[in-house]
């Protein structure tokens, strides 16, 4: 009986036991809320866990009362740790969601690629960036951002746009980015990466309707889109998958700025969601101006329906912003051409000064169309741009898959800033050729009419204004994808159509060089007679010889292209892609003339009226011209294991001139006179691997670079070489429990290949560029980080002909997040700590060595700092 007692007491308990008993259960989905199958979800303190389902489901059953750290692991993903507590008989249900490791080569990538393929089976050098790891660098800009790419070369001296953008060394021979294409979705922003005032970057914004940026440098970039042989750049949207969003603030603590972003997505029906999200700043910027310089923001939407087979995602896009542009500034150049040391001109920062004014806040002349017209040099780089598009993904039935990108865009605006064409002493540039042919003999301030001193320092100034009236354009891809055992066939069609119209309209100036409100001065010849008005002394350029211009041509673009991707076996992956694209060109183009104009109607011609130029519609020089160009690319990746591969590939690829290759004296109805295509020879071998801590990407490259040259206009020259370059590139991170570091570097050894100075090192290409950032994570939940990055580089030519060195420098920032509740975050982040000279480029290519010489560069800001808070949702 005791026995039968006993069982039934030890029955009972297990019984009650199991009616106590609690379960967790829940689903793994990504950040596109798509469920993650195999997921392992575990408590180790009590040794239980579950694997999620197809469905991305999974339930842990029989605990007990208590508090317990609950992981969720998956590989090519960060780990999800969550404090879960249960008490009394209520089951807990929860939704995790996983952040993919940007790291990691499970990561899938959609950039410069046929079809998505995870990054350990790729033969391409990868690079990927979620919001998370672009704060840490401390951005001021979308220029600036670029800066920690591995073989990217981003000189972000410029503001929120206007940057020049190189890659492995091949060169920014003319401005803008040449040989990188920018894109949203997939689709380029402009055509050409190297319009003159009108770069794609000036296009482009990143806000928090950006969820993460892919760059694919070299490799396949230069058969999967248009004149990307160098670099893809692809700035990929939210979706609101899974409801959430943010909205946040950021102040600038020791300098002019207020800026507000938010985004908010969540599904709306079944299969159907939307996102939305964009920004709007205003402020004086980093540098002082005494005026907004920054004023103007971006609205993003897209909309996505899934069906069963597939999705379609409609979107929209309005910018329109007013950004401040930063032209070259004077500095202060002694010693010798090969140890020069570089200053700030006395009553001038080159960290935080301006050659604007509040005294030049116009500027006024005839239009493109004659008319008199009157332009805002606040306007800065004011971009408006309105685009539509829309995705669409289907499979269709044994193996075949279509999808379609196409996007429609009405783009224009303007670009206006001040650009010093001469800096001197006042008593040197009274005396040189220019000004005595001219008949200056004094100066005198415009505000007042007191003397300017002989020793002052003082600027020429020709005023960028140019209106950029049609940049529109379409662009569409069309890719057909047929899988079979190992083998992956796509077939594609891209096609764009391309407006380029814009009117350089430039007026010269005199001007004082300081950094608190510069004044303007006047001119007078030797009887006392006036030559200027309020520091106007030209409605032209006539130190450049008068740029008027104005450009009206159309490109229209059409590239068929294959790709083929075999799967030998487990661990090899070959790849080959072949483009071909067809270009046509047509339109016209006009210079300049001079008139007499009485510019401000008061019934008297002055000295600068007497000579205005403008326009001259009246002769325009037709365009109508073709090209034609084969890009090609083959590659092979092996893979040792899943964490552990290499690849080698070589390609061929190039980039066609826009509007740089015009007023070059060429017959522009001659096809076979025109030299429109720049070609690259790429080769690479690479290394991958993620070990226990961390992981390392290591990339050595070749590079030829073929030019028929390029008009820029800072320089007013053509410039055309022939360049070679080869080099390594490093990325790589290691984790230590609460502490990591991750770092680029990219070793160039570049020469010029042809002309004048062949053997020459290329302008303003450094042998080494780099930046590290370590980081801490502090905190109960490790909730919390701070950290600093080094962006730096070794020093370089200022120009071709290899006399004056500019400065290697380092750039030091710094951020502090801090989770003052689970969902909102303070951040306070500063930009360049030691308020640093870092040149990014300069006009001049020598000094007179021994005497003090003033040089135009374009140096980075200086020190800013900035506070922000952000909430999600």
């Amino acid at each position: 009986m005791r026995k039968i007692i006993t069982l039934i007491a030890f029955i009972g308990a297990i019984f009650f036991s199991q009616i106590n008993a609690q379960t967790i259960t829940g689903n793994v989905i990504d950040e596109e809320g798509i469920p993650i199958p195999g997921v392992n979800v575990a408590i180790k303190s009590i040794g239980k866990g579950a694997v999620t389902d197809f469905d991305g489901f999974f339930s842990i059953s029989n605990l007990e009362d208590g508090t317990f750290e609950l992981l969720a692991s998956y590989l090519g993903y960060k780990d999800f740790t969550k404090t879960i507590e249960i008490s009394g008989e209520q089951n807990v249900e929860l939704t995790i969601k996983l952040v993919m490791d940007a790291q990691s080569l499970d990561q899938v990538i959609v950039t410069g690629v046929a079809n998505p393929r995870a990054r350990v089976a790729s033969s391409v050098s990868f690079t990927s960036m979620g919001p998370d790891k672009i704060k840490q660098s401390s951005p001021r800009s979308t220029a600036e951002i670029f800066r920690t790419i591995p073989g990217i070369r981003s000189e972000s001296s410029g503001g929120e746009g206007n940057s020049n953008i190189a890659v492995r060394g091949v060169p920014v021979s003319s401005g803008g980015s040449k040989y990188v294409q920018i894109q949203e979705d997939g689709l380029p922003v402009l055509l050409f990466g190297d319009i003159s005032f009108g770069t794609a970057d000036i296009f482009t914004r990143f806000d928090n309707s950006i969820r993460k940026i892919e760059v694919v440098r070299g490799g396949s970039a230069s058969t999967m889109s248009s004149n990307s042989p160098g670099a893809i750049i692809n700035f990929i949207s939210n979706t609101g998958r899974t409801e959430g969003g943010s909205i946040g603030t950021t102040f600038g603590m020791d300098y002019e700025s207020f800026r507000t972003d938010f985004n908010y997505g969540a599904p709306i029906g079944d299969g159907l969601y939307f996102h939305v999200g964009g920004f709007y700043r205003v402020g004086e910027g980093v540098r002082d101006v005494d005026f907004t310089g920054n004023n103007g923001g971006q609205l993003k939407f897209n909309l996505t329906k899934e069906f069963d087979n597939g999705h379609i995602t409609v979107y929209a896009k309005h910018l329109k912003d007013r950004a401040i542009a930063y032209l070259p500034m004077p500095l202060q150049v002694s010693g010798t051409n090969a140890n020069p040391r570089w200053r700030s001109v006395p009553g001038f920062s080159a960290t935080q000064g301006t050659m604007h004014s509040p005294y030049l806040t116009q500027n006024v002349g005839l239009g493109g169309d004659g008319q008199l017209r009157r332009s805002s040099v606040a306007d800065g780089m004011n971009p408006v741009s309105t685009s539509f598009g829309f995705q669409a993904a289907f499979d269709l039935y044994d193996g075949w898959k279509v999808k379609n990108n196409g996007r429609f865009s009405i783009n224009g605006g303007a670009f206006i800033s001040p650009f010093p064409a001469d800096v001197a002493l006042a008593s040197t540039m009274l005396s040189d050729g220019f000004s005595q042919s001219n008949g200056w003999n004094s100066l005198q301030y415009a505000n007042d009419g007191s003397n300017v001193d002989p020793n002052q320092v003082i600027s020429r100034i020709h005023m960028f204004d140019v209106e950029l009236n049609n940049f529109n354009n379409f662009m569409n891809d069309f890719k057909l994808t047929k899988s079979f055992d190992n083998v992956d066939f796509t077939a594609g069609f891209f096609k764009s159509n391309q407006n380029i119209s814009m009117s350089w309209l430039w007026n010269s100036y005199l001007q004082e060089v300081s950094d608190s409100s510069p004044r303007l001065i006047n001119i007078f010849d030797g009887a006392g007679g006036s030559l200027s008005e309020n520091g106007l002394y030209a409605y032209g350029t006539p130190l450049w010889g008068n740029l008027h211009r104005n450009y009206d041509t159309q490109y229209n673009v059409s590239a068929p292209y294959v790709d083929v991707s075999v799967q030998a076996n487990e661990k090899v992956n070959l790849n080959a892609s072949l483009r071909y694209d067809i270009g046509k060109v047509s339109g016209s183009f006009t210079g300049g003339t001079q008139s007499t104009f009485d510019i401000n109607r008061d019934g008297t011609l002055s000295v600068p009226e007497q000579n205005v130029f403008s326009i001259d519609n009246a002769n325009s020089t037709p365009v109508n011209y073709n090209y034609n160009y084969v890009s090609y690319s083959f590659g092979a990746n092996y893979m040792f294991s899943k964490k552990e591969a290499v690849f080698a590939r070589y390609s061929r690829g190039a980039a066609a001139k826009a509007d740089r290759i015009l007023f070059t004296g060429l017959d522009f109805l001659n096809s076979d006179a025109i030299n429109a295509l720049d070609f690259i020879n790429q080769a690479e071998l690479g290394y991958k691997t993620t070990f226990k801590n961390g992981g390392l990407n290591a990339t050595a490259f070749y590079a030829q670079t073929i030019e028929e040259g390029g008009f820029e206009a800072t320089s007013n020259m053509i410039i055309e070489n022939d360049y070679q370059s080869f080099g390594l590139e490093l990325e790589g991170y290691y984790a230590v429990r609460d502490f990591e570091v991750s770092g680029t570097l990219t070793y160039t050894n570049a020469e010029i290949d042809s002309g004048d100075f062949k053997g020459n090192a290329p302008r303003r290409q450094p042998d080494l560029i780099y930046n590290v950032i370590p980081s801490y994570a502090f905190g109960k939940k490790k909730q919390n980080n701070l950290g600093l990055s080094f962006i730096g580089q070794t020093e370089s030519y200022t120009q071709d002909n290899n006399e004056l060195i500019m400065p290697g420098f380092v750039i030091i920032n710094g951020f502090v997040n801090f989770a003052v509740t689970e969902k909102l975050i303070l951040n306070v982040s500063a930009n360049n700590i030691l308020d640093t000279i870092g040149l990014t480029e300069a006009e001049e290519g020598s000094i007179v060595e021994g005497q003090r010489n003033f040089v135009r560069a374009r140096p980075l800001p200086g020190r800013s700092v900035s506070l922000g808070i952000n909430y999600k949702f």
